[in-house]
């Protein structure tokens, strides 16, 4: 597989010796505009690595928040093919920043897997996280995917034994996204001690970056996650950063790129002095 935008992010953070900040939010909330300045904005405020959610009206893992988030875009009139759209309109202003789109398989399925991979592939996207698919549906996408060049970034979470982490990591690339609690997203942060030893022992097994997620909220969290890990994943905090400006009927009460710029810069300075107070 070549190389791609996150394999080249990673190597360059490695070399600035500092964890990534990895930013979520949900394509197409509140509507399409909204969300595509979003989504320019997050590289400027500091995030290193975009993930950039298919709403999808069945989610499994996610929190009320995301689920509502979900739920705006669907209304707004979001579908797979406009969040692609919205990721080649991206790279028109962003050919370096990585995307990862993230999600569930049945919209994929639905659009069909070659033309979603050439169409994928098109935009600009570098990997995909597909929460619902393991490892003994490999060939379903994630084969397809890596063959396409797209990477396929695959969870690990506190469940994930020795015995098990082997097979979820035998078609992972581009980095691992580890979990850092049971439940869905949004929840409490995890115990950050445990957090440590559970990245220490899926190093073990690779050699790709870890990116801890689930819980992140604050530039402190961020700080401490980051001391540990190859990147900080914030999805939840951000979501919410959109739903606090949107009053009662749905209608923006500030801007929500200004709103979640804010919140993402502050989380950047978290994750930069990660390894500086590591390092004095």
């Amino acid at each position: 597989m070549t190389t791609t935008r996150i394999d080249r992010r990673f190597e360059k953070l490695a070399a600035e010796g500092r964890p990534a900040l990895v930013t979520y939010f949900m394509g197409g909330d509140p509507d399409y505009a909204t969300s595509l300045s979003i989504m320019k904005a997050l590289p400027k405020a500091g995030a290193d690595v975009i993930e950039l959610g298919m709403p999808f009206s069945d989610p499994m893992a996610d929190g009320p928040a995301i689920q509502a988030a979900g739920l705006r875009a669907l209304k707004a009139g979001q579908t797979l093919a406009k969040t692609l759209q919205m990721a080649a309109e991206f790279r028109t202003v962003d050919d370096d920043t990585p995307i990862v789109m993230m999600g569930y398989y049945n919209p994929i399925y639905i659009y069909g897997v070659d033309r979603f991979l050439a169409d994928a592939k098109a935009a600009g996207i570098d990997g995909l996280i597909i929460v619902d698919l393991p490892p003994e549906m490999d060939a379903e996408l994630c084969v397809p995917a890596l063959k396409a060049g797209v990477n396929f970034i695959r969870l690990a979470t506190p469940t994930t034994d020795d015995k098990r982490l082997p097979k979820v990591l035998e078609n992972t690339s581009g980095f691992v996204y580890y979990v850092s609690m049971t439940g869905i997203t949004g929840s409490a942060l995890a115990d950050t001690g445990k957090v440590e030893a559970a990245v220490k022992r899926i190093k073990s097994h690779t050699s790709l970056p870890v990116c801890v997620g689930f819980g992140v909220k604050t530039a402190e969290q961020a700080r401490v996650i980051g001391a540990s890990a190859d990147g900080v994943v914030v999805g939840t905090a951000i979501v919410n950063a959109v739903a606090n400006v949107l009053g009662p009927d749905g209608r923006t009460t500030a801007d929500p790129a200004e709103a979640v710029a804010t919140l993402v810069n502050g989380l950047a300075q978290g994750v930069r002095a990660a390894r500086l107070q590591v390092a004095q």
